[in-house]
């Protein structure tokens, strides 16, 4: 059974009042008490905390592009992906029925208990400490961000890259993994007919470890060409 100590390992931040965390994560196919209306607060709250991050690393960046970029950081896709880093699944709460057809998977399921986890953390220790921590947790995301690539990851513009040409998609494969449960690093190869041999390249998630290997590959092309 996952203990809320470990997932304050992982989201780097532990609740002090396990009946606000609990409320988090639990579904309202659960419970009466669920949390729809924290995850409302919390998508608020991400929206703005993100707005400011992009106005602040981006001040030549006009108004209709702050809000594309924006909107795609905080997606539900992305937020999926992030509580897929954080294994959120295996803590949620759900009702017999949702867990049975798969809802610790579902992307919508994932990205609310996400919101609902920054809206908790806001209510127990202020906007600051709550700013700090989504911040923490986009940090990849918002470091690599390019203007001059239309904002897209590593990965996609590989893809891309590769589809202009004709040519197979990448074959990202992992490697290893090392580290302890709560403190693992990935290694990932990624291989593409152009190269002679597969790029390596480390992560503390394999989704981050697969956009560095795809960067360093990138890389390699441009400087091949």
């Amino acid at each position: 059974m996952k203990t809320p100590s470990e997932l304050g390992l992982k989201i780097g931040y532990e609740f002090k009042d396990e009946s606000l965390l609990a409320m988090a994560i639990t579904h309202r196919s659960f419970s009466a008490v669920n949390n729809e209306r924290i995850e409302f607060l919390g998508d608020s709250l991400l929206n703005m905390i993100i707005a400011e991050a992009l106005y602040k690393r981006f001040p030549d960046m006009r108004e209709g592009e702050l809000s594309r970029v924006r909107a795609l950081l905080v997606s539900g896709k992305t937020l999926a992906e992030l509580a897929t880093e954080f294994d959120l699944g295996a803590f949620l709460r759900l009702g017999a029925g949702e867990k049975n057809t798969g809802g610790h998977r579902r992307n919508s399921t994932l990205a609310d208990a996400v919101e609902a986890l920054i809206g908790g953390i806001y209510i127990e220790s202020g906007f600051d400490v709550c700013r700090e921590r989504v911040l923490a947790w986009f940090d990849s995301r918002l470091v690599t961000l390019n203007p001059d690539s239309s904002h897209k990851d590593a990965k996609t513009r590989l893809q891309e890259f590769l589809q202009a040409r004709k040519l197979p998609l990448p074959d990202y494969q992992l490697i290893n993994t090392e580290g302890a449960d709560h403190q693992q690093t990935f290694v990932v190869s990624c291989a593409v007919p152009l190269l002679k041999s597969a790029v390596s390249a480390r992560g503390s998630s394999r989704r981050k470890a697969e956009q560095a290997a795809a960067e360093k590959v990138l890389l390699a092309l441009k400087d091949s060409e």
